[in-house]
């Protein structure tokens, strides 16, 4: 792509190490609903090394059998390594949907979230929540880590700090994984009150990190390359989690994957440039569901890519009901191919920030007892989204 600016050039860095699964570049795409699938993954992936994580799916969806979940484990022809990330409180379904996975899909890694805020979620006791009891936790990773060890994957797990500044869980979370047999640990530096508003608390990456052996990945406010760089210096992380700062930003991981070889680049791409981005994307995701649904679905992409460039309201409005490839072509040669990147935008969050929440919708009762060994939850079939 087009403009460079330098970045500060360390040595190196090290791969990560998932168990018996080698990451190239330490960097792993956060699973969004609705935004990483197959299509989005590939994209991703022809920009930088990486691990690249499916959508979340439900345990249970999985295993009663659910179409919607199977739609969703869809994987790209040139996706080698398959990951995907499972949600679930019943142990047994857990344990039931990591085999399904394993035997059936042919994944290299599995992560389960104890991380998602949505109060749908945490009502029923799941997400972010479930970390606080701890019995419960420790079951739902043995049985994953069980179900998944003859196949030789490597299980992880992905968290917040707690459910407040009351209710943290992380230091437990991270010894309970290394306990069950994780492979890593990956912490959103945010509680499940904070949502995705505020500041992410790197010291308690670097705090989980002196906590436990196992490798630890920092996730929150990765906007830039050089973020992710200052994240593992900071905190001693094995790797980063990069969630939000790459919508409309697939190129991010090239300055990811250059970043940790020590390289000094970071990627200015002209809107030109850009919109051959946007159009390769349109074309993988109507490869994968189609060109009617394919532009439906790339239709949300739209103002992440253009953010902070001129394209006025009746352009964006009018990309934002693309129907056809031949539609957006068309659109796409309006925009002035010269225009630079706006620089602005540059370490400015991206996606949804909100504020934080009144409260945390729990089960009646949930924090009398942080032990919970036993404490079995109902779980919805339905998708929920990411942490």
């Amino acid at each position: 792509m087009g403009g460079m600016t330098a970045l500060p050039a360390p040595g190196p860095t090290p791969g990560l190490s998932l168990g018996p699964l080698r990451v190239e570049t330490p960097v792993v795409l956060a699973p969004m609903a609705g935004v990483t699938n197959a299509a989005y993954r590939r994209l991703c992936a022809e920009q930088g090394a990486g691990l690249y994580v499916c959508e979340m799916i439900t345990s249970r969806g999985l295993v009663e059998g659910d179409q919607h979940t199977r739609d969703m484990l869809v994987f790209d022809e040139l996706e080698t390594t398959r990951s995907v990330q499972l949600y679930g409180t019943d142990p047994v379904y857990v344990g039931k949907a990591a085999e399904i996975l394993c035997a059936e899909y042919g994944v290299a890694h599995i992560d389960l979230n104890f991380g998602c805020p949505v109060p749908k979620v945490t009502r029923k006791g799941g997400g972010g929540a479930l970390p606080w009891k701890r019995g419960l936790l420790a079951e739902i990773l043995e049985h994953a880590v069980a179900a998944a060890a003859p196949y030789d994957v490597p299980v992880t797990m992905k968290t917040r700090k707690g459910i407040d500044d009351d209710h943290l869980t992380y230091l437990d979370a991270g010894r309970i994984a290394q306990e069950s047999g994780c492979a890593a640990i990956a912490l959103h530096g945010r509680t499940v009150v904070q949502a995705y508003s505020g500041a992410a608390d790197w010291d308690a990456i670097a705090a989980l990190v002196a906590h436990v052996d196992i490798p630890v990945l920092g996730n929150g406010d990765i906007w830039e390359a050089a973020d992710a760089l200052r994240m593992v210096e900071q905190t001693g992380a094995a790797g980063v989690v990069v969630g939000r700062g790459c919508l409309g930003r697939p190129w991010l991981f090239r300055d990811l994957a250059a970043a940790f070889a020590g390289e000094e680049v970071a990627t200015l791409p002209t809107l030109g440039e850009v919109t051959a981005m946007m159009r390769r994307h349109a074309e993988l995701l109507c490869h994968h569901l189609g060109e009617e649904r394919g532009c439906k679905e790339f239709r949300k992409h739209v103002t992440w890519y253009l953010k902070g460039f001129a394209a006025g309201g009746e352009m964006r409005r009018s990309l934002g009901l693309v129907a056809t490839l031949a539609d957006l072509d068309r659109l796409l040669a309006d925009l002035d191919p010269d225009e630079p990147f706006p620089v602005a935008e540059l370490g400015a969050p991206r996606g949804r920030q909100g504020s934080p929440r009144a409260r945390v919708v729990l089960p009646e009762g949930w924090l009398d007892d942080a032990d919970g060994s036993g404490y079995h939850l109902q779980e919805e079939a339905s998708e929920t989204t990411g942490g």
